[in-house]
C-alpha cells in the first residue's frame, strides 16, 4: 500500500515571502483601485446630496444617460444573436475559413477603439467609401446614433462569443445529436438542449458586453461629433463637463458610470458561482 506523500509546508522564509506578496497586493489594490474609486464618490457628494442630484438630472447629462442606454439596448441584443450564431457555427460545424472567423472575432480586442472609429469614418463618412451613396440617399451614419451604435457593436462583438465557444467545445454535440435522432427540429434542439446548457455563460457574456457598451469612450468619441445634448454618451459627457471646469457635474456623471461598473462586478461574481469552470474564458 502506497502512503500518500506528506504535504510540505513553507518554512519561515516562505511564509515571510507570502506575507510580503499579499501585503504588496493589498497596498497596490488600495492605491490604484480603491482610493481612486472612493475619491470619485467623495467628490461627487462633496456638496451634499442635493447638488449631486441636480448635477445628475441636468438636461444634457440626462440625455447622455438616455443615449447610452439606447445604444446598449440596440447593440447588445445584436451581439447576442451574433455571438450565438458564431459560437454555434464554430463549435458544431467544420467549414473552410473557420480559423479565419475565430481570428476575425478577436480582432476588436487587438485594434484600438480610436482606430476602429477612424476606420468607420473612412467607410461611412461624407468623404468615405460609402459617403457619396449615403449622401445621395440622405442617410446619415457618422455623427449620429447609427454611427455610435455601429462602433459600439464592433468593440463589444467578441464578448458573447468568447464566453460561449470554450464551453460549447467542451460539451460537444452528443446531446444535440441524440435530440436530432429523436426527431427534434433545429429550433427545438436549440431551445431545449443547447440553450439550457449555456445559459449562464451566455448571461455572463451579456453582462460583460453591456458593461463595455455603456463605458465605451474611444470609438464613440471619434464618430459622435460631440454634439451637446444629442450625440454625447455618458463617458463623453464626463469628459465634456470636466473640460468645462464643472467638477461637480463631471464627478456626478462619473459616479453613475462607477455604480454601473460595481453592479456589473457584483452580477459577474454571482454568475461565476454558477458558471462551470470550463465555461470561464480568460479569467
Amino acid at each position: 500500500m502506497t502512503m500518500p506523500a506528506a504535504v510540505s509546508r513553507p518554512g519561515p522564509s516562505g511564509r515571510l515571502a507570502a506575507r510580503l506578496l499579499i501585503g504588496l497586493a493589498v497596498v497596490l489594490t488600495i492605491g490604484f483601485i480603491v482610493v481612486p474609486v472612493a475619491v470619485i464618490f467623495a467628490q461627487a457628494f462633496a456638496r451634499g446630496f442635493g447638488p449631486y442630484l441636480a448635477s445628475v438630472t441636468e438636461r444634457d447629462t440626462l440625455r447622455a444617460i438616455g443615449l447610452t442606454v439606447l445604444v446598449a439596448i440596440i447593440a447588445v441584443p445584436v451581439n447576442v444573436l451574433f455571438g450565438l450564431a458564431a459560437a454555434w457555427a464554430i463549435t458544431k460545424f467544420e467549414f473552410p475559413g473557420k480559423k479565419f472567423l475565430l481570428t476575425a472575432i478577436e480582432l476588436p480586442f487587438s485594434i484600438s477603439p480610436i482606430v476602429a472609429g477612424v476606420a468607420y469614418i473612412l467607410v461611412y463618412g461624407s468623404n468615405g467609401l460609402l459617403g457619396p451613396f449615403l449622401e445621395a440617399n440622405d442617410l446619415r451614419i457618422m455623427f449620429a446614433l447609427p454611427g455610435i451604435v455601429l462602433v459600439t457593436m464592433f468593440v463589444t462583438s467578441p464578448f458573447v462569443v468568447r464566453e460561449l465557444v470554450p464551453l460549447m467545445q467542451v460539451q460537444g454535440s452528443d446531446q444535440e445529436e441524440v435530440a436530432a435522432t429523436l426527431g427534434a427540429s433545429g429550433l427545438q434542439i436549440f431551445w431545449r438542449v443547447t440553450l439550457p446548457n449555456i445559459r449562464w455563460a451566455l448571461f455572463y457574456g451579456v453582462v460583460l458586453c453591456t458593461a463595455r457598451a455603456i463605458g465605451e469612450f474611444g470609438a464613440v468619441s471619434v464618430v459622435s461629433g460631440h454634439v451637446r445634448g444629442e450625440t454625447n454618451t455618458l463617458p463623453l459627457q464626463v469628459e465634456l463637463l470636466y473640460h468645462d471646469y464643472n467638477a461637480a457635474g463631471a464627478f456626478a456623471a462619473a459616479s453613475t458610470l462607477t455604480l454601473i461598473a460595481l453592479a456589473t462586478l457584483a452580477l459577474r461574481a454571482v454568475i461565476e458561482q454558477r458558471l462551470p469552470r470550463t465555461g470561464r474564458v480568460g479569467h
